[in-house]
């Protein structure tokens, strides 16, 4: 066991892509407790470990993104959300929130959201008077709301993985990622006279927002149809999926006119790409969590936590400590398909409702994507602005501390963690 830990360890720090991490110390796991007797079961338990309906909604979901990113409803969006908000001051950073928020029922990808965003938002706040770490911040704060409200692809992998209800965990999401919107909003709007932050419009105007929404109704109307299909349970979460690629299509083809059948192509291509990375994660990640499920590994880790205490509160919070860890270390897919089994049988343990472990876990590890050191988002926004990740890191803090604050909200509130689900599927 200690072995495969070192070499676990070793491989991350040397830089090997995590999907081959996963998948050596997986089959060194294999050798460890059966010799080569155990290697013919690496290929069976890599093909089970995607042998599931539900994960073929994620390749949709991404080209859904893929398809309505490309339509321009980027530039629609943010004109009707600045119309909402841009008479308060920073208001063209309240928009960036907000329409995180809207973008978020639509791909359910932190990184899809960073990108448009950063693309269009940034120059526009830094033209405004913003500073460049700022805008970067606020967009990176807002992105993580993305994989929060459905569809988000880290529920349909835990939803998967563990058995638990995809609608419950999508119904789940509403709440904190609304409560991380409001949160943000806060934040700016604490901020936003001691760094004289400027407002995008003069006035707020009625006529501005009738206008800015007739041009957005039908982009907005497909988290309408995606939420509405599965929730209602018309339709599968994978259904829905293909449902939002043909809107998505439909829209960006016949109705915007700005997708080619060559768009459509190369978007294919980079959702094949993007979904062969997670799969491969997924399936190198499943030998590693059937040596673990062998070993006893989630019943150790079990016994060590009640060895500390037994109060449920105290689990919980150790457990978000750890999430919130293993989250700046580790590819965050990763790490849900190495630690759902584990914190699965613990939360379980201790009386935690299904849905309502999951959402801790799926929120807790999205946080990850805007902290350092290996926040994708963060890295995205670099990347495009090319302003210093350590600059970013240091507008960013007030917004980790109160996004992490929504998150302890949803662990140890109950009720609140489970509106959604109790109002929308009962």
């Amino acid at each position: 066991m200690i072995s495969v830990a070192i070499a676990f360890i070793v491989l991350m720090f040397i830089g090997l892509p995590i999907g081959y991490v996963l998948g050596v110390t997986g089959i060194l796991g294999l050798l460890q407790i059966g010799g080569v007797n155990f290697m013919a079961m690496a290929p069976k338990r890599y093909f089970e470990g995607l042998d599931l309906f539900t994960f073929m909604a994620m390749p949709f979901f991404i080209l859904a993104g893929e398809i309505m990113n490309k339509s321009g409803i980027t530039l629609r969006l943010v004109a009707f959300t600045d119309a909402l908000v841009g008479h308060m001051r920073g208001g063209l950073a309240h928009s960036n929130i907000v329409a995180s928020t809207i973008f978020a029922g639509m791909t359910g990808a932190a990184v899809s959201d960073a990108a448009a965003l950063g693309n269009t938002l940034v120059p526009a706040m830094v033209s405004q008077g913003y500073t460049r770490p700022f805008a970067c911040a606020v967009t990176v704060a807002g992105s993580i709301i993305g994989p929060t409200i459905p569809p988000s692809n880290l529920m349909v992998i835990y939803g998967s993985l563990m058995g638990v209800s995809i609608a419950g965990l999508f119904a789940a999401g509403i709440v904190p990622g609304l409560m991380i919107c409001v949160a943000c909003m806060a934040v700016i709007a604490s901020l936003a006279r001691k760094l004289c932050l400027p407002k995008s419009r003069s006035h707020f105007s009625l006529w501005d927002i009738f206008v800015s929404f007739k041009a957005s109704i039908i982009p907005l109307l497909m988290p309408v149809i995606i939420l509405g299909g599965i929730l209602t349970g018309i339709v599968t979460p994978t259904e829905a999926a293909a449902i939002a690629v043909m809107y998505a299509i439909i829209v960006g083809m016949f109705v915007f006119r700005t997708v080619t059948l060559g768009d459509v192509l190369e978007m294919c291509i980079r959702t094949a790409r993007v979904t062969g990375i997670v799969f491969l994660i997924i399936a190198a990640a499943s030998i590693l969590s059937w040596w673990m499920t062998f070993e006893q590994i989630p019943q150790a880790i079990a016994a060590f936590f009640f060895s500390i205490s037994r109060d449920p509160v105290i689990i919980k919070a150790l457990i978000l400590v750890l999430l919130l860890f293993i989250g700046m270390i580790l590819d965050i897919n990763a790490a849900l398909i190495i630690l759902a089994p584990v914190l699965g049988t613990l939360t379980a343990s201790i009386g935690m409702d299904p849905v309502h472990a999951g959402i801790m876990i799926v929120l807790s590890l999205n946080i990850g994507l805007m902290t350092p050191p290996v926040g994708a988002c963060l890295f995205v926004l670099c990347s495009i602005t090319g302003e210093k990740l350590e600059n970013i890191a240091k507008s960013l803090w007030p917004f980790i501390i109160v996004e992490v604050t929504v998150l302890f909200i949803i662990t140890f509130w109950t009720d609140l963690a489970m509106l959604g689900p109790r109002l929308l599927l009962n």
